[in-house]
């Protein structure tokens, strides 16, 4: 059984490409509405979901929040692989960064990993949005993924990197 977002019905969240730009608990710059730091956010629920979700080769989406965990588990399943090779927290910390500068595509650009699963954005502004919005997100799980991929003393957490081996929805990583 897959792991399925409780952001079901958030009111008052504004949408790009058919995917609702959830709150973040981030002090990454960014198009994200701001959190409360004690609640459960996407990217909590996409770590936590993660080592179960990455088994499924299918995955039944139950709501728009469903298709940005869809995009997280397949973006932290990246970031494992880019670090597996990483035998220290500050050559881990280098890999993430240079994976945070490249190009984030949107809906319909080449590189983009789930061709039809968000709408086509209708217009450069709201491409723009959506990119920022990704590139945010993915800044955030990125720095919350290192706590988890290594343990305080700085060596690699074999249980988490462990997972970089693991195919998402069968989409394989370049």
């Amino acid at each position: 059984m897959v792991y399925h977002s409780s952001f079901v019905e958030e009111e008052g969240v504004s949408k790009a490409c058919g995917c609702p730009l959830l709150p973040l608990k981030s002090h990454v710059r960014g198009p994200a509405p701001a959190s409360d730091p004690d609640k459960v956010d996407i990217v909590d629920e996409a770590i936590t979901f993660f080592r179960a979700n990455v088994f499924f080769r299918n995955f039944d989406i139950q709501s728009p929040a469903d298709k940005l965990l869809i995009y997280l588990t397949f973006y932290i399943n990246v970031a494992l692989k880019r670090l597996e090779g990483c035998r220290t927290l500050a050559v881990g910390t280098k890999a993430i960064i240079n994976l945070g500068l490249e190009k984030v595509p949107v809906p319909g650009e080449p590189g983009f990993p789930f061709p039809g699963l968000f709408a086509l954005p209708q217009s450069e502004d709201e491409a723009e949005l959506f990119r920022n919005y990704l590139k945010q997100i993915r800044e955030e799980t990125s720095g919350r993924l290192l706590s988890c991929a290594y343990r305080p003393n700085g060596t690699p957490n074999k249980w988490w990197l462990a997972f970089a081996k693991r195919k998402f929805m069968n989409i394989i990583i370049p």
